[in-house]
């Protein structure tokens, strides 16, 4: 692992436990999965990723369709079709088309969500979540300006 993503899964590893909340981001406080995601990125890069419109908890809520993968194509950069600890990875969820959920690996087979009723955990990559991968991206380079 080089030093990028060593920063990335600390980073990731110390949300771990922080209650979910649906649209916040707050370490320990609560956050979702997005939040989780915004969260880690304020502590690598020191800003707010972008601004982010109110989103409806329901996977059918079709208020801002394909606005995660929108964003991860803005502000990440794709990544091989092999999962690599340190990637962000979007899931599709029961069954629809746009990816609704986001994680951070932490190894090729493990990762670290936010999950209603359980908050921020780490899980295993098993089959059933590596079949709804939707895409993986890698967070830009970090400088040694803006490293947390």
């Amino acid at each position: 692992m080089n030093a990028d993503t060593d920063a990335i899964i600390t980073t990731a590893r110390s949300w771990l436990g922080t209650p979910y909340r649906h649209r916040a981001a707050t370490l320990g406080a609560g956050c979702d999965c997005l939040g989780l995601l915004r969260g880690v990125w304020r502590s690598l890069y020191g800003t707010e990723p972008m601004a982010v419109p109110a989103y409806g908890a329901s996977l059918r809520d079709p208020r801002h369709k394909g606005a995660l993968m929108a964003a991860a194509e803005k502000l990440l950069q794709p990544a091989g079709p092999m999962p690599e600890a340190g990637q962000v990875v979007l899931f599709r969820l029961s069954g629809q088309p746009e990816p609704r959920h986001c994680a951070i690996l932490v190894t090729p087979n493990r990762f670290i969500h936010a999950q209603e009723r359980l908050g921020v955990v780490e899980a295993d990559l098993t089959d059933p979540w590596a079949r709804r991968i939707a895409g993986l991206y890698r967070f830009p380079p970090l400088t040694d300006t803006c490293k947390g």
